[in-house]
Order: structure tokens, then sequence, then C-alpha cells
């Protein structure tokens, strides 16, 4: 019974495996290569590997067809004249494809830092430049990245190396190929992450990348007819001379460099001879059968491990191509993954590779030489990794990393704990101390989670083992031929990271200004600890050390706002971060967050980033809206990178990082609360900071107090601000009434509160009720009768102190032609004047094209940027960040009440409106003349540049799908729209807004529909994803009229017949039900 039992699962087996092999059709692989661009040689290449699984080959290669590889030549006893001559015709190719997945990478690998501050690719282009300067002639240098690499790396080199940036042809980019379902084989598919779909085909690529890029018929063209390749993580591997000169003299097609085998090496493929045709070939673990696994590990047998280093003739490389018809058939390994690598739960696949030593038995003449392990340096798990960063390596005058003379010739033997320590993340923390002394260490064991310091030094053979669930601390001094149980050393105490388990919460990808939702979304469960893990892996991925300078955090102080901000503290202190600045009462406006970064000292204690606590203008209290952000150490918002890396972290987690036992900071007190470990090993401080100091300081700097106080103390100007009980109440407080001297009744509503007063903290003409009321103003801004005398100026913020509204007596002065006429006085600021004047300015797509006239007349730098403060910050920072042109000094603003200069990276309300006062100053130096008003400079302004009618509806709390299924619906009918004629306009482009910023060269696509009217009018729409629940659609309106005739009209008036046309366009009663506004500005 168990025999037929036996024979029919086996018969199933067989007749399922006969039918994928029979079914499985490479068609729709093509297909999906073809239709992602993919050359044809690379489909080729994958078409013969496909063939190969679905025929039924396993790869596998039998000990019985081969045999031992004969002696080999070894490197260091040729005796060879070096010729350089042959440096003309060689090219040295890195490949550089690889994420480090299997060490919790998910960026180039080779950006890892290996020693010191310095990169593999660091010391690659170090050792690239030196090799030049050595040889007097500038040797071909090439990288073969991935899909996934290249924007790494060739921003890496942008920015640290630009020479090897711009030379020709320094990348080659690999192919990728499809992951194939592991049942059927036809092209998987991932649902939630299409990139997923994708694999790199393994090194063995190189060949095929050589074809279909075209680099390998340029390089014949050019001359070159040798070729060196190593991967990018072995160091040891540079181009050596002697070398070359032999494998030219041999005149042989390829040569392998390799190592003879060790203990350490049995488990790793070996160098043999097939007998059949007795061609030297390479057999990798996966080729082996598990009945000659004893024979492939028997050292003393197979003897020469395939280093990865190899030396290609370029013109018998083509020979071999043309015969195979585009391609080399290399043998194929097979992988068996799941499509999402950080979901085991996901489908499974077959990921299909070929290596590039393989090539070896497709070279009739191939060769071999046995070189030193110094040239076989590669890090694969974190053992090399900790060895390489300790004393017991250095990095020698090439950039070559070499064994510390005192080792006496042998390397220390690292064993870490494989489970604890497989992620590199896992031994950043537990060396976040330093690296222990190896120099005089024979062999390292590690069980258990412990924590290194440097000053520790390891002498002999020692083992270490912590059976508890705590990292314990390995003590620090000589620890020589011992063997430590820490399982019951003291711990951290209230310094203690615990690990939490969670899952992912939909809905966490932030937007421009970061992440919004209602209060009580904030409140559930992991919902806030999620995104604040995900925000400290993200940073920390991006090199960022979070143990070194300072963590800010501080909010508007809506409701929660403590909360978070003391359950932050517990999560960054157990993520790392060893001090923290924070806001007095957790208060820090927008602006001064990004001050703080760029100003406090001491610069040892510099911040590397911070989180802000706000939802901006939204509504605060528990029904209401809730938000985060994380800016980074230019002061700035994340960048989108950044923010696309949390996302991708929050559908992904598992667990997070918190110190319960961290005690609760009093925020109510400046002053410094330290906390020690238990254990004495570390400490963390937590500053409670002025609100104000920092930013209030940078303030003085950049305008002439002196002069607006002379302007505040006339007798017939008086002014008010109108804080809304955000945030900006206590800077409006420090700068009117403390450093200004002017009377308390200066600032109203200046009272931070959770809730707003109930208020809604948006400085517009429909919130701003009780200033829009003083002014003499309604909330269409048109004149209304007031009980007694009108402030000369007003003014008001948002609830985080970002954004402001400025007002004459019964006047507003819209957002753009704030910006505009910011721009044309830029000269009486003395920060702007004293740097020459103004070099650049900036305004969002929506915002009226007003500033362009000012720009063009005056001669400034003009960009039309997305909405979003982080594209502004990009082109201040051009010079000092990506070594671009300098547009600084620069103003920049969005017609969303944002304006501001490169003194920050965040718009700054109270900025604006020491502008604005400035501007006043400068038209009242005399006292004894009347007061030129704001409504007289605006229309000063008009009379020169012409006047751009603007209007902003708001359609709050519409149907997402409704409003998106709108902007869908205009976006599909771009091309048909332009060049109609609706109404009295006609349409010259209709389009969707894209942006190539020219810094770093981005593409911000969908960033609002645009119809540009012949005449210069324009409409445009875009979807909000600021506010906190629902949508908000924002219909912009613009017409520019030149005619001085035509300056005074009302602003309704002048745009109504544009309004009847941009509602026709869109349709929004049909999608969203109204075509009421809740908002116009």
């Amino acid at each position: 019974v168990l025999f037929i039992f036996h024979f029919l699962i086996n018969y199933m087996a067989c007749c399922n495996k006969l039918t994928i092999e029979k079914m499985a059709s490479f068609a729709p692989v093509k297909a999906k290569m073809e239709a992602e661009g993919i050359a044809p040689s690379a489909i080729s290449a994958f078409e013969s590997t496909f063939n190969s699984l679905v025929s039924g080959n396993t790869g596998i290669i039998p000990e019985s067809t081969i045999s031992p590889a004969p002696d080999l030549v070894k490197t260091d006893s040729i005796e060879i004249e070096p010729n350089t001559e042959l440096l003309k015709e060689t090219v040295v190719l890195k490949l550089n494809g690889g994420l480090g997945t299997g060490m919790g990478l998910d960026k180039a690998k080779s950006l890892l830092k290996v020693k010191g501050n310095d990169t593999f690719l660091d010391l690659t282009a170090k050792q690239v430049m030196k090799m030049r300067k050595d040889y007097g002639f500038e040797v071909k240098f090439m990288l073969m990245n991935s899909f996934s690499t290249s924007e790494d790396t060739l921003n890496f080199f942008a920015e640290n190396y630009p020479s090897l940036r711009g030379e020709k042809g320094l990348e080659m980019l690999q192919n990728k190929v499809p992951k194939l379902d592991a049942t059927t084989y036809e092209p998987a598919v991932c649902e939630t992450d299409s990139s997923n779909e994708w694999c790199p085909p393994g090194h063995g690529d190189l060949y095929a990348a050589l074809v279909g890029s075209g680099s390998l018929d340029n390089l014949l063209a050019a001359g070159y007819k040798y070729m060196f390749v190593s991967n990018s993580d072995n160091l040891g591997a540079t181009l050596d001379l002697k070398i070359l000169s032999h494998f030219s003299a041999v005149d042989a097609p390829f040569m392998m460099e390799c190592c003879e085998r060790t203990e350490n090496d049995k488990k790793g493929g070996h160098l043999a001879v097939r007998n059949s045709d007795k061609q030297l070939i390479l057999r990798e673990s996966a080729m082996c059968a598990d009945e000659d696994e004893p024979a492939f590990q028997d050292i003393t047998k197979h003897r020469f491990f395939n280093t990865n280093n190899l030396w290609i003739r370029l013109d018998k490389l083509k020979e071999i191509i043309d015969k195979f018809g585009g391609f080399i058939p290399l043998p194929m390994i097979k992988n068996s993954k799941t499509v999402d690598p950080k979901d085991d739960s996901s489908q499974k696949v077959v990921q299909l590779e070929t290596a590039m030593g393989a090539a070896i038995e497709c070279f009739q003449g191939a060769t071999a030489v046995v070189v030193p392990r110094t040239r076989f340096a590669p890090v694969k798990k974190c053992n090399d990794l900790l060895l390489l960063r300790s004393d017991a390596y250095s990095i020698n005058e090439d950039f070559i990393p070499e064994l510390n003379p005192a080792c006496g010739g042998k390397a220390p033997v690292i064993s870490l704990d494989s489970k604890k320590y497989k992620l590199v993340g896992k031994l950043e923390e537990a060396t976040v101390d330093g690296i222990p002394s190896l120099v005089k260490c024979d062999r390292l064991t590690v069980k258990g989670l412990v924590r290194m310091s440097k000053k520790t030094t390891f002498v002999g053979e020692v083992s270490i083992k912590n059976d508890s669930s705590e990292s314990k601390l390995i003590p620090t001094g000589e620890v020589k031929d011992a063997t430590l149980d820490l399982t019951d050393a003291v711990g951290l105490g209230p310094l203690k990271a615990d690990t939490v388990k969670s899952a992912p919460i939909s809905g966490q990808k932030p937007g421009t200004s970061g992440l919004r939702k209602k209060t009580k979304v904030f409140m559930e469960e992991n919902y806030l600890n999620n995104f604040v893990q995900s925000t400290f892996d993200a940073i920390k991925a991006s090199g960022t050390d979070v143990s070194e300078g300072s963590l800010v955090i501080g909010g508007d102080g809506r409701y929660y706002n403590d909360t978070a901000i003391q359950t932050i503290i517990k999560m960054g202190v157990a993520n790392g971060v060893k001090r923290f600045w924070i806001g007095e009462n957790g208060l820090l406006s927008t602006p001064a967050v990004s001050a703080v970064i760029r100003e406090r000292t001491p610069v040892w204690q510099k911040a590397f980033g911070a989180f802000i606590l706000t939802a901006s203008h939204n509504p605060g209290g528990p029904e209401e809206d809730f938000g985060i952000k994380y800016n980074c150490e230019n002061g700035g918002p994340a960048p989108e990178k950044l923010t696309d890396a949390i996302y991708a972290n929050t559908t992904t987690i598992k667990e997070y990082k918190i110190c319960s036992e961290f005690p609760t900071i009093d925020i109510g007190t400046v002053g410094t609360t330290s906390v020690k470990g238990a254990d004495g090993s570390t400490e963390v401080n937590v500053e409670v900071i002025s609100a104000t100091e920092v930013h209030v300081s940078l303030l003085k700097t950049i305008f002439d107090f002196d002069s607006i106080k002379a302007l505040l103390d006339r007798p017939d100007f008086t002014m008010v601000y109108d804080s809304m009980h955000g945030v900006n109440g206590p800077y409006a407080k420090a700068v009117l009434i403390d450093e200004l001297g002017q009377p308390e009744s200066s600032c109203v509503n200046a009272v931070p509160k959770d809730d707003f007063n109930g208020g809604h903290a948006d400085p517009n003409l429909t919130y701003a009720k009780e200033l829009v009321a003083t002014m003499g103003l309604d909330k269409k801004g048109n004149k209304i009768d007031v009980e007694g005398p009108i402030p000369s100026f007003g003014a008001a913020a948002d609830g985080d102190g970002d954004r402001n509204m400025i007002l004459g007596t019964q006047f507003f002065v819209t957002p753009s032609d704030s910006l505009a006429i910011i721009a044309a006085y830029a000269d009486v600021i003395p920060f702007f004047k004293s740097q020459g004047g103004l070099k650049g300015v900036a305004r969002s797509m929506p915002t009226s094209g007003a500033v362009d006239l000012v720009a063009k007349d005056l001669n400034f730098e003009l960009f039309e940027t997305p909405t979003g403060w982080k594209y502004f910050g990009n082109l201040m920072d051009s010079k000092d960040i990506y070594k671009g042109k300098d547009y600084t000094p620069f103003i920049c603003g969005e017609e969303s009440f944002g304006t501001g200069s490169n003194h920050v990276r965040e718009k700054d309300g109270i900025w604006a409106v020491l502008a604005w006062l400035s501007i006043l100053a400068s038209e009242n130096t005399d006292a004894s003349k009347p007061l030129v008003t704001v409504e007289e400079i605006v229309t000063k302004h008009w009379a020169k540049y012409g006047r751009n009618y603007y209007c902003r509806w708001d359609f709050e709390g519409m149907d997402k799908a409704g409003a998106t299924a709108m902007m869908d619906k205009m976006r599909s009918e771009t091309a048909t729209n332009t060049g109609k004629t609706v109404g009295s306009y006609t349409i010259a482009t209709a389009d969707d807004f894209t942006y190539v910023d020219p810094v770093d060269g981005s593409v911000a696509k969908k960033q609002g529909v645009r119809f540009l009217m012949a005449d210069g009018s324009r409409i445009i729409f875009r979807l909000s994803g600021t506010a906190g629940s629902g949508a908000t659609v924002r219909m912009y309106i613009e017409q520019y009229e030149p005619s001085k005739d035509k300056l005074n009209m009302v602003v309704s008036d002048a745009l109504k017949g544009l309004v009847d046309v941009a509602l026709g366009l869109c349709d929004i009663k049909t999608f969203c039900g109204t075509e009421t506004p809740t908002v116009i500005t």
C-alpha cells in the first residue's frame, strides 16, 4: 500500500511538472519586458534562462561529470615587466547593482559607510583618482548600476565627485527581469507595489547590458580591448598592472581571479574542469546535488573559488555574443522568494539569475590565476563589516583596506549571532558608542544582544553571551581570553528600549505638509507610534546618525500636542537619540523650528532634524485635526524621497521601539533633564528651550528694528496683529511688545489654545473674522462701516505661524500682490541689501504672475514651482547642498498666504509682517508728512506693473471620489480643450502641470490642471492634500489688466466671466454637488 501511495504521489508530481513545462510560455514574459523597454539582448538572455527552467533543467552539475581544476599560476610568482601602454586599452568596471537586502539595506549597498565616514563608493572613487595619478593616465572607469541603485549612486557622485560624475559613459544600467509565479511561471503581480514585480537578473547580466546599452560597441570603437570587472563591495579588487600585463601576454579571452579555499570557503562555489570537453567551469552551491555535498566541500579536492574579479577581452566577447545571436547562454540559478520581499505571506515567486563568472565555460582558452586574499575582501555579513570598521584594518595610501601589521598577518575571526546581527541596523545599534579594538583579538564570538564601545579592547579569544531579551553592555577596558555571561548584568533601566509588536495601518502617506488626520485617528492604538517609527527608520536609512546632534520637537499647541511629544521623546530614546530640544510648553512655530535647526548652537549639538506637530491652518481640538511632519537638517520639510521612504515603511511595519520607563518630561519649564542608564553606560539629555529666542534673534539680524520702531511710534500709525490663538502669539508679543515697545493691544488673540478658542486659525477674509471687521472689511473684502478709528495696518497668522494675511485700512492685500511688492521693495530690508540685493524669486504655480512682472523688470531669476515649500528649499540650497548655482538671497511665496525668504526653509508669517512694516517705514521716513498707507503702496505698484485680478475658491469637505473623478476628467480632456473657445476666451493651452526641478532634476507630475487663455488669463484646479478629512478642491482664477483705467474694479466683477467659464469646464456641480465655495480669497 505504501509503495502504491508513493508511486501515485510521484506520478502526480511528475504530471503536474510536465503540465507546467508544456503550458509555460515565454510570450507573456517577453511582452512585459518589451512594454518596459528592456533591451532585446536582455530579453534573449532571459529567454534562454527561462527555457532552461521550463525544460526541467535543474542546473545541477554532478560530481561525476567534473574533475578538479589543475594547478593555477599564482600572481605573486609572475615575473613580467608591467606594460603601461595597455592602460590605454583598458576599462575598469565595478558591479554596483546590489541593494544589500540580505543585510537589511534598501539603498545601494555601496553607500554603506565602511571606514570612518567613507563608503564603498568613496573609497572606490579615491582608488580611481589615485590610480590615474600614479599611472599618469586617465584610465576609463565605469559602473554597472541597477534600476534600484542608479539614482542614489549618480546623486552621490554628483555631490561628492562631480568630475567623475561628468565623465561620458560612467554608468551602464543593469537590466531587470520579471519575477515569475512559482506555479505557472507567468510574470508575478504585486498589487501593493508594482516595482516588486521586477528583480535584477544577477551579475551575469553584465554581458547583455554591455550589448543592450551599446557600451560594448562603443568601447570597441574607441579602441578598448581589456575590461577588469569586480564587485563594488570588494575594495581589494583594483586594477593591477602586473596582472593586466600577464593577461595580455597569455592572450587568453577570459581570465578569472581565484583564491585558495579554506574551511571558511567550503560552502561557496569552486572552479572545476568539465570532463566532456576539458573546459574550465564554475560550480556554485546551488548546482550541487545533495549526495555530492561532501565532495563539493572537500577543499583539498576542489581547491579554488571565484573572487568575481574577472578579466575579459572585449573583442572575444563580441565574437561569442554574435555567435549566439546577441547573448551568452549562461547556466541558470533559481531562487525561491516572495513577490514582496518584506511580506513572507505574499505570492511565491521564482527569481532567475545568472553569474558572470559562469561565462568562463563559454570562452575557449579561458584561464584562471590564484591571487592573494588581499584582492578578495568583500563585505557580505555584519561580521565582515565590524572587522573592516575596526582597527584591525586600515586604509593605505592607495585607499585599499589592509590588515593592521599588529594582527600578525592573520585577521581576527568574528562570529556575531546570525539571528541578532543579520541586519546592518542591528549592528549600528550595538556599536552606537563606537567600535571596540580588535587588533589584538584572535577570535570574537557573540551570542545574544550586546552593546559595544570604543573603550573596549578585545585580546586573544573572547566569547560573550547574553540570554536575556535586553541588550547588555560589554565591559570597557581590556577583555582578554575571557568567556563572559552578561545575562544577569545590570541593564539600561529607564533607557531600556522595548519592542512592541504592531502592523501596518492604512492611509499614512504624508502629503506636502506631513501627515494630517482627525485627532481621534492619531489617538488610536499605534497610529502615532507607527508613523514615528517609520520616520526614524527612514532617516537612519538615509545616513543620518541620530545619536549625534539634537532632535527638535515642538508644535502649534493643538489638542494632543503634549501627549504626542512625550511619546516621540520615548521613541526617540529607544531609537538612539541622545539629545532633544523641546519648545517651552511644547510650542514652536513652524518657521521657528527651521530657525532652531539652522541657527541654534553649540555646533556639536546642532540639530539633525525635527518633528513638528501641526495641522497648520486646520481647526484643532479632540474632534478636529492633528498632524505631524519631519524637517531635515537644512531646516526644510522632508524631501519627497524621504517621505516616500517613510510611507513605504508604514506599509510594512511589524514593530516599534519605545522606552516605556523613560520619565515624563516637564515641558513647561526651561532647563535640562538628564536621564542616565542604570549601568552608567549612556545618558540622554532633554532640554526645554525658549520657544521664541532663536527665531526672534534671527529676525533682528534681518530687519532694521529701529526704523520699524520709528514707524510704529508715529502718532498717526496704529496696528493690530491677530494670532488667532495659535502658536504665533508668543512670537508676536516678543517682537512687538518686548522688542519694539508697543502696547499690549497691538497683539490680539495671542494666547495659544489647544482648540484655537473654537476658531479656524486660517488667516483669510473668511476665518479671520475679528481682524477683518476691525479693519473695516467684510469676508469678500468689501468696505463696511465701522465705529471708531480703523488701524493703519493689520495682520493675521495661522495655527503654526507660517502663514500671514496683510491688511491696510479697509484694504486687503492679496498674497500674490504681497509677494510681488515685497520683492520690489527688497532693498529696504538689510538682509537683502547687505548681500548685494535680491537675486531670485519663486512662486507656486497657482500663485498669480504679479511677481513675474517684478522679476522681469528688476532682472531677478524667476521660478514657477508646484505647491509645497520643499520646492523653494531646493532652490535656496542649490549652491550649499547641490553645488549648483547660487540663487540667494531669495524670496518666495504661495497664494495660500505663505511668504518667506532663505533665512529659514519654511514660510514665515512674522517675517512677512516685518517685511511690510519695513516697506511702510521706508515710505514714511519723514514723520511730518502724511502717512503713506498700505493701499497707496499697492495702488502705486499696480500703476507701474498693472494688476493681476485674482481669486481662489475653496470647496472644502468634498467627496474625495467625486473630486478625483472631476480632476481625472479634466486631465483626459486637455488635448481636446486646447484651442477651444469658451465664452469670450480661447484656451491656448490646457495641460496638467509638470515640474522638472532645475536643481536636482526630479520630476513632479499631476501638480494641477491648467487652462491658459490666449489673453494671458488663467484657470487652475488642484486637489489639496493638507485637509484632515474629505477633499478640498481649489479653483484659481487670474486675469491680467495693464490698463490704468481698470485698476480699481471690484475683483468679483472683473473675474465674473472667467469664473463662469471655470465652473463650466470643471462641472463641479455634477461631480461634487455644489458650485458654492466655502471660502473665497
